[in-house]
């Protein structure tokens, strides 16, 4: 078996320099880094373009050059994407067909020639078939999406998929992604025994996660990363390596999906509920005022449409989902934003303004009563309340030895925070020591 790993690395375009420099130090530098010591691993890697400038705007011009040294050497590959990271399936043909132009010249840019993307990653991997043809008609010859976008499951690891276009698709295999990220697997031990049965067989399995998982939104869990790359039992490969070891193909036309959808919302045919529910009236306001944004730009030159872009990044209408995730300044943010823009553009009228102003001052009132009430704490208790449950039923068994191992690695970088005086990192690496030394008792060891 082979192991295909795909991270996706993002900041929305609003991010403030004081988290861009820990998400750096904490996740982007030290993956490349242990990926620089180990020309073995293979990675596919998304990177925003809107991330590429910041990285370099802000003084982490290493990173870009790192990842650029990976992609020379052939160890990693970069896919192409949206710049800004709008949730394509909600955009019109010529804002996609934009934000991926735009994305290619800045990545291409700042990675030279060995930027030459032949996957495409969607943002949020939302997909629709209308977007599949735009992508087809770009030129792209495969997309990775989730697995809950193939309508023929379970997935057969060791074939590939492509539709009538000849655009192929590659799928994320949820659980052991999912197992991965929230640190259900702490070992390579764990990892290895997961999937025992399949180590042997001529096939592939398809990870993908966001890479500020791995160390900064778990802690220590880019050691686990690094690690996994170095067992001899997973060899690693690039997506677009598949083509030259699997020749069976498999047709089909995915589903409308992202790599947040739930079977519940597909039984309601909602598969973009996280970012576009009917029954949310914030969403239902922030996608009033982005359409109208939207047909207003058409009116405008180059320079004002600049305004737009970045004003369509997805954050703003994830984080009011309320299931569970919920922040009032994203919101606030992004609406703002998306008036800004409005205000900007040379032939908007008063009334337009005016209107503009209704919807953002909607938002914004929506979300404070929804706080005010009870209503997002009782939404994500919900959603927190399946997850943990989701978690509980699938967690994989660790033994009391691997339990240690765990704690041991994370000890050493919770000296290793104290001593370079980062107080509140430290304090957070012995809160998970704390939660681990717990699960571990539990089982006797």
């Amino acid at each position: 078996m082979y192991w295909v790993n795909f991270l996706h690395i993002y900041q929305p375009p609003t991010q403030t320099q004081e988290i861009l420099q820990k998400v750096a130090d904490e996740s982007y530098r030290k993956i490349i880094a242990g990926l620089l010591k180990n020309p073995r691993g293979k990675l596919t890697l998304n990177i925003n373009a809107v991330l590429t400038e910041m990285l370099i705007k802000y003084g982490y011009a290493d990173i870009v050059e790192n990842i650029k040294k990976l992609l020379e050497r052939g160890q990693i590959e970069l896919t192409a994407s949206a710049k800004f990271h709008p949730l394509l399936p909600k955009l019109p043909k010529e804002e996609i067909v934009r934000q991926i132009r735009l994305n290619d010249e800045t990545n291409s840019k700042y990675f030279g020639p060995a930027y030459r993307p032949q996957g495409f990653f969607p943002p949020e991997m939302g997909y629709s078939p209308a977007l599949g043809d735009i992508i087809a008609g770009l030129g792209y010859k495969w997309m990775i999406l989730d697995e809950l976008a193939c309508p023929d499951l379970p997935l057969v690891p060791g074939k590939l998929y492509k539709n009538k276009h000849g655009l192929y698709f590659f799928f994320r295999e949820r659980e052991p992604s999912f197992k991965i990220l929230s640190a259900q697997i702490g070992t390579t031990e764990s990892l290895v025994r997961e999937f025992d049965n399949r180590l042997k067989r001529n096939e592939y399995l398809l990870t993908a996660m966001d890479g500020e998982t791995f160390g900064h939104h778990r802690l220590g869990l880019e050691q686990l990363l690094l690690e996994i790359y170095q067992s001899p039992q997973l060899p690693t490969l690039r997506v677009s390596d598949l083509f030259s070891l699997f020749s069976e193909t498999i047709s089909l036309e995915p589903r409308p999906s992202t790599w947040a959808l739930m079977p519940k919302d597909m039984a309601l045919n909602l598969p973009f509920a996280r970012w576009d529910n009917p029954d949310n009236p914030i969403h239902q306001k922030q996608w009033a005022l982005t359409r109208m944004a939207i047909k207003l730009v058409a009116r405008e030159d180059e320079t004002r449409h600049r305004l737009l872009d970045m004003a369509l990044h997805s954050d703003q209408y994830w984080w009011a989902s309320a299931k569970p995730w919920w922040s009032l300044e994203m919101i606030e943010r992004g609406a703002y934003e998306l008036l800004t823009a409005i205000r900007g553009f040379q032939h908007s009228t008063a009334a337009d303004k005016q209107k503009a102003r209704d919807l953002y001052i909607g938002i914004i009132t929506t979300g404070f009563e929804w706080q005010r009430t009870g209503m997002v704490a009782n939404l994500s208790k919900r959603e927190d309340e399946e997850m943990k449950e989701r978690m509980d039923q699938n967690r994989p068994y660790i033994s009391p030895e691997e339990y240690q191992k765990m704690i041991e690695v994370l000890n050493k970088q919770m000296l290793t925070a104290a001593n370079q005086q980062e107080y509140s990192r430290a304090d957070q690496f012995r809160k998970r020591i704390a939660e681990l030394t717990t699960e571990k008792s539990a089982l006797g060891g």
